[in-house]
C-alpha cells in the first residue's frame, strides 16, 4: 500500500478510534500508538500547551523531554509560529533540542483550539534522514483536525 493509501486509512481509522470517547489522554495516547504502530517511526507524541511551555503528553517510543519552551526547537517553533514544519535533518535545525541523539529527522503539527490558537503539538520523529516530506504534513494535518474535533476542542 503507498502512503497516501495508508494514511487515508489511518485518517479514517484514528477517527473510528476517538469519536464519541471522553477521555483525551487516552485519545491521544491510542492515536499516537496507532500512529506508531501503522508507521514504524522512531518516537510519536503530543506536547501540551500549558502557560509558555509545551508538556509532555501521551507517546509511543522511547523517554523525552519533559518540557518545551515556546520558540525552542522543532516542536517549540511550530507552536510559535502556529505552522508544520517538516524538518530533514535535525542537525540542521537551529535550537534542535536533542531528546534522544537517535532522532534524524521530525515533523511537527500543531494542534488547534476553537479559537485558532495552538493548544498542543504532534511531534513524530524518524531514526532516518529525509523521512517526512508534503504527503505526511498533508495527512497528518488531517488527522490533526480529527484530533481537535474529537478529543481536544469539546
Amino acid at each position: 500500500m503507498d502512503k497516501t493509501a495508508t494514511y487515508q486509512l489511518l485518517l479514517k481509522q484514528v477517527e473510528s478510534l476517538i469519536e464519541g470517547e471522553n477521555n483525551p489522554v487516552g485519545q491521544l495516547a491510542n492515536t499516537a500508538a496507532i500512529l506508531q504502530e501503522t508507521m514504524g517511526w522512531w518516537w510519536t507524541g503530543f506536547y501540551l500547551v500549558n502557560d509558555d511551555t509545551l508538556q509532555l503528553g501521551p507517546f509511543q517510543g522511547p523517554v523525552a523531554c519533559y518540557n518545551i519552551k515556546c520558540g525552542r526547537g522543532v516542536c517549540g517553533t511550530a507552536w510559535q509560529e502556529n505552522r508544520t514544519i517538516v524538518v530533514p535533518d535535525v542537525e540542521q535545525f537551529p535550537g534542535h533540542i536533542a531528546c534522544s541523539s537517535q532522532s534524524r529527522s521530525e515533523i511537527v503539527v500543531p494542534l488547534r483550539g476553537a479559537d485558532g490558537e495552538v493548544i498542543g503539538v504532534l511531534d513524530i520523529d524518524s531514526k532516518d534522514l529525509a523521512t517526512f516530506d508534503e504527503v505526511d504534513a498533508h495527512w497528518l494535518e488531517q488527522i490533526a483536525r480529527v484530533i481537535e474535533k474529537h478529543a481536544l476542542n469539546k
